[in-house]
């Protein structure tokens, strides 16, 4: 696993967190998307099969853009490697599912989808690698009071995993 693909696998997880406008969105999702409006800290263990873990501390801000829409940008220190990331987050009626958009510092850009379960929302994502690999991503996040729980899990071609659990606080 190369260090693109945590960066990648990371952007996603914090990209879950903040994506298209819908028409008429349910209000309950609606009110799920806006209460991550503020700043957040984060300090988490990310593991790659194998190795020991490693640390992953990151900083976002999340924006209300729209009632249906809300803009993100952060930073996360991984792995010896910093990853900016913007993007915005929506809930899209006509489809029943939420978006995450993003563009960060590395080559990565993209749309994942997610499916609200429960009080959680859970993001999907195939992304390839510099040199043609695919890799599954699966990031999911929630709203528990004033703290956000992220985790994400990578599953290479090879089938060895990556995953990080990265609790955040309002700042």
């Amino acid at each position: 696993m190369t260090i693109r693909n945590l960066v990648v696998a990371a952007a996603l997880a914090v990209s879950s967190l903040s994506a298209a406008t819908p028409a008429l969105a349910a209000p309950a999702d609606l009110e799920l998307i806006q209460s991550y409006v503020g700043n957040w800290r984060g300090t988490g263990t990310l593991v790659n099969a194998g190795q020991p873990g490693e640390s992953v501390r990151c900083r976002l801000n999340v924006t209300r853009s729209t009632a249906e829409k809300i803009n993100f940008s952060g930073r996360c220190a991984m792995a010896g490697t910093t990853l900016s990331m913007a993007g915005t987050m929506a809930y899209i009626s006509s489809a029943n599912r939420y978006e995450a958009i993003m563009t960060s510092n590395t080559s990565f850009k993209g749309v994942a989808i997610g499916n609200r379960r429960g009080s959680n929302v859970i993001f999907n994502l195939q992304a390839t690698d510099d040199e043609g690999g695919t890799s599954r991503v699966r990031a999911g996040f929630g709203l528990i009071g004033d703290k956000i729980s992220v985790d994400f899990e990578v599953t290479n071609e090879d089938g060895s995993k990556i995953t990080a659990d990265i609790p955040f606080d309002r700042d």
